[in-house]
């Protein structure tokens, strides 16, 4: 089948991109370049430089015809989203009307979208967290998750417009950045090989971190390519049910390195201190039953081999 993938030039999106190439796929990428990069786009997918708000898009999904779009352009940064909630409204909310819009009138016969299993429910008093916990959003890039959510189920229901929404954890693996709340393994990697000291962001009452979901990309492109023919009009959780504080990820990256690099000084593994920012939270971790059950799909990569994988890719 053809796919159209949003955000096909950024670190997850490229990822899938390659996936569903290897799997027989034609591939449209849409990407912006905004944070995304022309050199991580599979050579065998066409790549269209464009905002996913553009007017524009109306016309390419009519010329390309996908049968399927799978969404992952967005305003990712949950600080960002604090600082500056109109332009987060506006990529990630209006930017998926435009294409809802699109898809609707052209013919695209599904959506698959992303969304943050690791921001919507918010500090959620079921820990870790189910499908069945009602999302709580505490930043305005949740808040925009959790509407466009809505929103698919609005199109699903007035135009028959099918989708899959993935709620993922926190990604991290090849081509990652250090943008974004799940950026924090590029960040500290970035840190290392550059000799320099990290800073570990905390709640008062708890220096050690906050606690996340860390899911490796590759298993996460399996998810995408289960979307394609299941979980039809429902949403999943995609992460490992596995919960890290910060500081014991940075332990795991840092003994990763000193594999590597015997000769590391030791004293870059003492990280710097600083408060949490607004809209971050204490912990989250996901409960991934129901993609095992309806998807077929589980996680297989631990934290360690995932971490060395990537390292192995930010030295190549």
């Amino acid at each position: 089948m053809k796919i159209m993938v949003t955000g096909g030039a950024g670190f997850i999106g490229s990822n899938v991109v390659d996936g569903f190439i290897d799997a027989g796929h034609q591939v449209v990428v849409v990407d912006n370049l905004y944070t995304g990069r022309r050199s991580n786009v599979n050579p065998q997918a066409k790549l269209y430089e464009m905002d996913i708000r553009s007017p524009e898009i109306s016309e390419l999904i009519q010329m390309e015809k996908p049968d399927v779009l799978n969404h992952h352009a967005a305003q990712m940064s949950v600080p960002d989203s604090v600082a500056d909630p109109l332009f987060d409204a506006d990529v990630n909310i209006k930017g998926l009307l435009n294409l809802l819009e699109a898809a609707r009138k052209h013919g695209v016969g599904k959506i698959i979208f992303i969304s943050s299993g690791g921001a919507i429910y918010g500090e959620a008093s079921e820990y870790p967290t189910s499908e069945a916990y009602l999302p709580s959003p505490l930043s305005p890039y949740a808040v925009s998750k959790f509407a466009s959510e809505h929103y698919l189920e609005y199109y699903r229901h007035q135009y028959r417009l099918d989708y899959t929404t993935l709620r993922y954890a926190n990604i991290y693996g090849p081509r990652q950045v250090p943008h974004g709340e799940a950026g924090v393994v590029a960040i500290f990697m970035d840190n290392l090989l550059q000799g320099k000291g990290s800073t570990l962001n905390h709640f008062a009452e708890d220096e050690a971190g906050m606690v996340r979901d860390y899911c490796y990309v590759k298993d996460v492109v399996r998810a995408n390519l289960a979307a394609l023919e299941k979980g039809s009009g429902d949403f999943f959780n995609i992460g490992t049910g596995v919960g890290t504080r910060t500081l014991d990820l940075y332990r795991v990256i840092f003994e990763i390195f000193q594999e590597r690099f015997p000769d590391m000084p030791g004293s870059l593994a003492t990280l710097n201190r600083q408060l949490a920012r607004p809209g971050d939270l204490t912990k989250s971790c996901l409960v991934v039953e129901k993609a095992r059950r309806v998807l077929g799909w589980m996680p297989k990569t631990l934290l360690k081999e995932g971490i060395r994988e990537t390292l192995k890719w930010r030295l190549n």
